[in-house]
């Protein structure tokens, strides 16, 4: 009975951070050294991404009636999890960045958004560009258009107006 009372604590931090997570990403981190990983918790931590490192029985437990229940079959080896509340994207981006240069970080799985998805389908993720990044080119795709119609306006003035300048100053 008293080991219970132990966990459950460590449950309900779990469940606590997770409650409002736009994403949950497992990773494998065996083999990393100690810098790699204290370079991998800076970076996480700069994209507003929270990783810690838990039980995957606490993990099950936790994840047990939730969107991230889908996970329980990765939850195999040493498990880490990413989570963000903010930018959906933003675990498996920098966790993906990451792993290109210290190939012993694994991604076991992830949710997004409530949905379930693979190694393979966390690269996917992983390779679309944050909210900001899509929002600004969004607002320079809408700029573009008027922009260049701006343009056209004032080299049609500045042609129509400069011979009309010069008329009167020739008659």
């Amino acid at each position: 009975m008293a080991k219970i009372e132990l966990k459950k604590p460590v449950v309900e931090e779990i469940s606590a951070g997770i409650k409002d997570a736009q994403s949950v990403v497992l990773v494998d981190y065996r083999g990393l050294t100690v810098e790699q990983d204290t370079q991998l918790r800076k970076n996480l931590r700069e994209a507003g991404v929270t990783y810690k490192v838990y039980k995957n029985t606490m993990m099950n437990f936790a994840f047990k009636g939730t969107q991230f229940e889908g996970l329980a079959p990765y939850l195999e080896g040493p498990s880490a999890m990413a989570y963000s509340n903010e930018d959906a994207t933003a675990p498996a981006r920098v966790l993906a960045e990451f792993a290109k240069k210290a190939d012993k970080l694994q991604i076991k799985a992830g949710v997004v958004e409530g949905t379930v998805y693979d190694a393979a389908g966390m690269a996917q993720i992983a390779s679309i560009p944050s909210r900001e990044v899509l929002l600004g080119r969004l607002l320079g795709s809408m700029q573009s258009p008027i922009a260049n119609l701006a343009r056209v306006l004032n080299q049609i003035a500045e042609k129509d107006g400069a011979p009309a300048a010069e008329a009167p100053a020739e008659a």
